[in-house]
């Protein structure tokens, strides 16, 4: 058995300026360098990566629910720039330095990420097994059948979308698609016995309050960004393994996110899967702690 994961070190709920509420989770030294955690499809902030690596690297990892998942307010109706919003007061709330955040997006918590830094928040991003733009015109061709028809009806009827997304949401239905999905590597990690019950307890979780912060959160992934990645001027390292067998990740492993992000590094691991968060959370940490730090 594998050291993948931690339980939370610290849990708290902040306060924003209209009164919704944000749950958050901790890991690693208070005074280390704050790394907010934009986790997968309807996990909650329960669920980390880096385990045993914080404390030495003097990480504060630091991972948040977003709305309508585990210890969050729901926000119907909310977009990607909402959720920047919520970071930055969140960040205000619980005195961060907004600007230089580093910021870790896995799967479906890659426009959630991006979004951040399109409107000016972190100091760096690592976006790891990237849930990319499947909306956008280059990907039309390119997608499985099953997720370019979902992927049309985000786009035409996002509404419609939503209220089928809440429909089949569930942890159990999730879980078996994950499980379903990945390959041989994924699912050594998946299958673990430290790491699978922490995992279908963060998918319990984020569906603790029903499926709307799930469907929302995939209309929101599925539809055109409100952003232009070509805007993101923080450097950006896009992580992916050659042996991810996700249908809804990058369809390309992020080799056309990388050209449309201008300070954007790609990193083609061949022999890991869609779950090397954890099997190489070491170099992923390392490099986006040093990732737009000023030599000398």
């Amino acid at each position: 058995m594998s050291v993948y994961v931690d339980d939370p070190e610290r849990t708290g709920v902040s306060v924003l300026p209209d009164g919704r509420r944000l749950g958050w989770a901790e890991w690693g030294p208070p005074d280390g360098t704050p790394v907010l955690f934009c986790p997968g499809a309807a996990t909650s902030r329960s669920l980390n990566f880096g385990a045993g690596l914080l404390e030495p690297l003097a990480v504060r990892l630091i991972s948040v629910d977003r709305p309508g998942l585990g210890a969050s307010d729901p926000a119907p109706g909310r977009t990607l720039d909402d959720w920047a919003a919520d970071v930055r007061d969140f960040a205000a709330a619980r005195d961060l330095p907004a600007a230089r955040l580093r910021i870790a997006g896995f799967s479906q918590g890659t426009p959630f990420a991006l979004a951040c830094a399109a409107r000016g928040l972190g100091a760096a991003v690592a976006i790891v097994s990237a849930g990319d733009e499947l909306a956008a015109p280059c990907f039309a061709d390119a997608l499985e059948p099953e997720v370019r028809d979902l992927v049309r009806l985000a786009t035409a009827d996002p509404e419609r979308a939503e209220a089928s997304f809440a429909g089949f949401g569930s942890a159990d239905a999730l879980w078996e698609i994950i499980d379903a999905g990945s390959g041989e590597a994924d699912r050594a990690v998946y299958r673990d016995p430290g790491f699978r019950p922490r995992f279908r307890r963060a998918l319990a979780e984020g569906f603790a309050q029903g499926p709307a912060g799930y469907a929302r959160d995939t209309v929101l992934a599925m539809s055109r960004w409100p952003f232009d990645p070509a805007d993101i001027t923080v450097p950006v390292d896009l992580w992916y393994g050659g042996l991810d067998t996700s249908t809804v990740h990058s369809p390309d492993r992020a080799a056309t996110l990388a050209r449309r992000i201008p300070t954007a590094r790609r990193h083609l691991l061949p022999d890991a899967g869609g779950a090397l968060l954890w099997t190489h959370a070491e170099p992923i940490l390392r490099r986006l702690l040093t990732a737009g730090t000023p030599a000398g």
